[in-house]
This record gives C-alpha cells, sequence and structure tokens, in this order.
C-alpha cells in the first residue's frame, strides 16, 4: 500500500471514514473479481496513471470541501484527484451492493469502477464522500478494467454540476482528470471498438448508499448485517430521526419516498431523462447519481429514452420516470420487509410516494406556468392539453416555457393581437416549421385564450409573472449537443469549452446575453450524430 502524505493545503480536510469504521469490510485484501460476503466493502487503492493533467474543476465544491483555489490548480491537486497519491486519512475502499437492472435482479454489483477515498467533514461539520470513477479495478469490476472514458467523465462532471445550479438534488463533482492513458470502448456495443483517452471524475455526496446496498443483503439473508446498514444509515445520514427501531425504520422509508418523489419532481420540471433507472442506480437519499446515458428532452417527447439499451422497450423513458421511481421504491422496500414484517405500513409509505410526486407535481406546473398556485378545476385540463400540444409538432420543451413567460397576457391587447404576437414569440422552439398546420394553430390560439384567462385571474403582471416563471424554467441547460462540443474539444488538448459551459450552466436561469449561443435549440447536425442524441451504458 501507497504510504500517505500530507500537504499543508490539506490539513482542513478532516476524514472520519465512518462507513468503513461503523460497517465489516471483506477480509480479502486482494484486488481481484469476486463474490464478496458477509461486509459491506472491500478495501482498495486507484490505479496509478501515467501523466494525469487537470481539465476542470468546480470552485463550489472545493469550497464545501474547504480547499484554495491554489491548491485546486496545482500538480498535487491533479496527483491526488487522479488517484495517484494519497493523503494522510484517506483508506480508499469500494462498495458492495446489488440492483436491478431494466427490472431484472442482477445479484452482486458493487462499485466496479468507483473507489471512494474517504468521507471529510469540513469546517461547517457537513460530511462529504469523495469518490474516484474511473481510477481502476474492483472486487466488483467482473469483466470491466474499472477504467473510465474522457467523454464520459466531462458528461458526467458537468452534468453533476449543473444540475445542481438548476435546483435539482443531485451528487456533485469536484473535479474532471485526463490521466494521459487510453482506454479501449465500444461506444455503442456494435463490434467497433476505439482507444479514447482516459479520465477520471472525484464524485463528492454527503452518501453514496444506493437501494441496491440493502437490496444484496435480503438477496443473500443476512439480516444482521441489513440491520447494521439502515441503522448506520439511519444514525449518519438521518440523525434527526432519532434512534433506530422498527418505528423509526418505518419514518425512515416514508422519508425516503418523499425525497425520491421530490426528486423525480425536478427531473420533469427541467426536462432531464435519467436513462438508467436500475436500483443501484438510486441514491437513498434522494439524490440524483450516476449520470450515464442521460439526457434532456429537446423536442417534448414523453417517451424518449437517451440510452440505446433501452431504445426497444423504452422503460426509462422520460413520461415513465415517476412510474420506475415508485417501483424501485417497492424493491427497497422489500428489502427492509424483514426488519418491519409489516405490509401496510410500508404501503402506506409508498402512497406517500404517490401523494408526494402528484402534488409536487402541480405545484411544479403551477410554477412553469406562472399561477400562484394550482387550480384543479382550470389547471388539470390546461395543462393535460398543453402536454398535448407540445407533442403535436416538434417543440422545443426549454424554449417553450421561457418563450410563454414573454407573452402579454393583459386584458389590454385584443385577443388576435395575443395569438399573433405569442406565435411569433413560440415559433422559436419549432424545429420543423412545416410540421405548423392552421388545425394546430387553432388548437395552440384556443390554448393561449384559456391560459391568458387563467393569468388574469390571478391579477399577476405580466413583469412578476415572467420573473417567477423565469426562475423555475432554465434558459441553459446540457444539451447533449453542446456536452459533445465540449468533449470534441477536450479530446484534441483544448478545455476552453469544457469551462466555459461550466461557467454558463452555474446561472442557468439567468439571460447572459453574451452567452445566448448555448441557449439555442439542437442544431439539425446533432439530431442523429453520436453523442447528441442517444448514448450507451458507455457514455
Amino acid at each position: 500500500m501507497k504510504t500517505p502524505t500530507k500537504h499543508s493545503a490539506l490539513q482542513n480536510l478532516n476524514f472520519d471514514n465512518r462507513f468503513i469504521e461503523e460497517l465489516p469490510a471483506d477480509p480479502e485484501g486482494r484486488n481481484f473479481r469476486r463474490q464478496v460476503l458477509g461486509a459491506c466493502y472491500s478495501r482498495v487503492l486507484p490505479t496509478p496513471v501515467s501523466a494525469p493533467k487537470t481539465v476542470a474543476y468546480s470552485a463550489e465544491v472545493a469550497e464545501l470541501l474547504d480547499l484554495s483555489t491554489e491548491f485546486c490548480e496545482s500538480d498535487e491537486f491533479t496527483e491526488i484527484f487522479a488517484g495517484n497519491r494519497q493523503i494522510e486519512g484517506m483508506d480508499p475502499y469500494a462498495s458492495c451492493y446489488g440492483g436491478h437492472q431494466f427490472g431484472n435482479w442482477a445479484g452482486q454489483l458493487g462499485d466496479g469502477r468507483a473507489i471512494n477515498l474517504g468521507e471529510v467533514v469540513n469546517q461547517k461539520d457537513e460530511r462529504w464522500a469523495l469518490q474516484l470513477k474511473g481510477a481502476g479495478p474492483t472486487p466488483y469490476s467482473r469483466t470491466a478494467d474499472g477504467l473510465a472514458v474522457l467523454r464520459s467523465s466531462i458528461r458526467e462532471f458537468l452534468c453533476s454540476e449543473a444540475m445542481f445550479h438548476l435546483g435539482v438534488p443531485t451528487t456533485r463533482a469536484l473535479s474532471v482528470i485526463v490521466t494521459g492513458e487510453s482506454v479501449i470502448r465500444d461506444m455503442f456495443y456494435n463490434g467497433n471498438p476505439k482507444a479514447e483517452p482516459g479520465a477520471v471524475v472525484c464524485r463528492v455526496a454527503p452518501s453514496f448508499t444506493r437501494f441496491g446496498s440493502f437490496q444484496i443483503l435480503l438477496a443473500r439473508r443476512d439480516h444482521d448485517l441489513l440491520k447494521k446498514l439502515v441503522d448506520y444509515t439511519i444514525r449518519t445520514d438521518f440523525p434527526h430521526l432519532g434512534t433506530p427501531s422498527t418505528a423509526t425504520y418505518l419514518t425512515w422509508f416514508n422519508e425516503v419516498c418523499q425525497r425520491t418523489a421530490n426528486m423525480i419532481v425536478h427531473w420533469q420540471r427541467v426536462g432531464f431523462v435519467h436513462g438508467v433507472m436500475n436500483t443501484d442506480n438510486m441514491s437513498i437519499l434522494g439524490l440524483t447519481i450516476d449520470y450515464g446515458p442521460y439526457g434532456w428532452l429537446e423536442n417534448y417527447d414523453p417517451n424518449w429514452t437517451p440510452n440505446t439499451t433501452d431504445a426497444q422497450e423504452r422503460r426509462y423513458r422520460f413520461g415513465n420516470q415517476a412510474q420506475i421511481a415508485f417501483w424501485n421504491l417497492g424493491q427497497l422496500a422489500n428489502a427492509i420487509y424483514p426488519l418491519i414484517e409489516q405490509v401496510e405500513p410500508l404501503q402506506k409509505a409508498m402512497d406517500t410516494y404517490t401523494a408526494t410526486f402528484e402534488q409536487g407535481w402541480q405545484n411544479m406546473m403551477a410554477d412553469k406556468l406562472g399561477f400562484k398556485a394550482f387550480e384543479s378545476e382550470t389547471d388539470d385540463a390546461l395543462c393535460s392539453e398543453l402536454l398535448m400540444i407540445l407533442q403535436l409538432v416538434e417543440t422545443d420543451m426549454t424554449l417553450f416555457y421561457r418563450q410563454l413567460a414573454k407573452i402579454n397576457c393583459d386584458t389590454s391587447i385584443s385577443q388576435s393581437e395575443h395569438n399573433t404576437q405569442a406565435f411569433q414569440l413560440l415559433s422559436a422552439a419549432y424545429y420543423v416549421p412545416e410540421q405548423v398546420t392552421p388545425s394546430y394553430i387553432n388548437r395552440l390560439n384556443d390554448w393561449l385564450e384559456n391560459y391568458r384567462q387563467r393569468v388574469q385571474k390571478d391579477s399577476t403582471s405580466n413583469r412578476d409573472r415572467r420573473k417567477h416563471m423565469d426562475s423555475v424554467n432554465p434558459k441553459y441547460v446540457l444539451r447533449n449537443y453542446l456536452a459533445q462540443l465540449a468533449i470534441d474539444k477536450a479530446e484534441e488538448g483544448d478545455f476552453s469549452l469544457v469551462n466555459e459551459l461550466l461557467e454558463v450552466l452555474r446561472y442557468p436561469y439567468d439571460e447572459q446575453p453574451d452567452k445566448a449561443l448555448f441557449a439555442e435549440k439542437r442544431p439539425d447536425w446533432a439530431r442523429q450524430r453520436a453523442g447528441c442524441s442517444m448514448l450507451s451504458c458507455s457514455s
């Protein structure tokens, strides 16, 4: 094992490492692929790389960890967060978990290409786990190499931070570092592997515990360790719930259901499609985790999935995410049942998920449309009709809502003037103008008039309505083609667009006039280009 070193810039990193201190370790110290029984993790060191170079880092995440700008721009930062060097307090490990993948039980999965460096407690007494993704093989790598490529690493780094600034519950990312080594990947699993630049992302979260962390213990009937892990999770990540007990377990599961519902509502609000909502990719904290073949709705299509592996079944399509989260929570309920042995209270918690999501969805739609509150007697029909209209022609979801906020809904203009002005504004969101038929325009105009009357009922000024709508409807999201353009440059050694996008996405609701090109709808050249539309789990 490498000898840990300490740097003065890192003296504020107070490693707590409670996870590995309180839960049982894999007794086998060698790093080879195997089934790991009776343990929550295996100790394993990152694989050193030859020529690491920092592509980008998040200043906000560095601040969470009490790291200075000077240190983040140093060679030592690069060495540490590429996995080449451990510092005092680090005790690297990979976690054991299982999961359902595409609805089927997959058995042991685990951190196959992620290595946790440890958990730190910052000066605000916040706990943050540091995890390197792409840092080499672990006992859970199965037939894979444990590495990551630059394209997927840039996508995860940028999206983690973009989602945070959008207000979506998410894991964070400290850095992305290119390794100087090549990694062989078959991007679309079609028999065309090629060498790509390797990279490592440092992910940051209060915890990386997943639904599958509990499922694997149920599958193995290891109820004693299941109780230990649940008790640890409650004491560490949900301390406000009090001492673990049967009643606490139910309160905990109820909160997990609520957090998960709130996360999905946010995904629907901004048009995010996770793409691979397997139970091992579901955070116990209700955080968006594991950014793989994700995508952003450009033309509004509830049946769209960005994942090539899911292209036929479309299990993880945009419009099905709420139902999949419910199904996944059912698997978690099954996993913790031995600690409770009562079906009814678990079902009631599942009902809480449904109620929380439905209420959250209504509040979200009211916000997106600029209403003071959701009024079911009018707004159910108004929202249903809008979501149908958005599918009639290829309509950019993000642009549509931003343009809708600009419409004059005053009584001072005639219905004809209102419709003309509205159509001119909304035209910017259409991908194929030829699809806009007279019958479509008539249907849109009817909706716009009902919308105007609904806005007038609230007596909200155009200015206040637009301000409110613009605070929840982003102007800038990480469209796949933007990420791909940044990847193209980075693969040539130019990291400027990665850092420019990082900066733009820090202010997704602001106009940023000098960055308006990043708010434009997907160009035609990106419609079918690899990396700009659908992606594989290799992405």
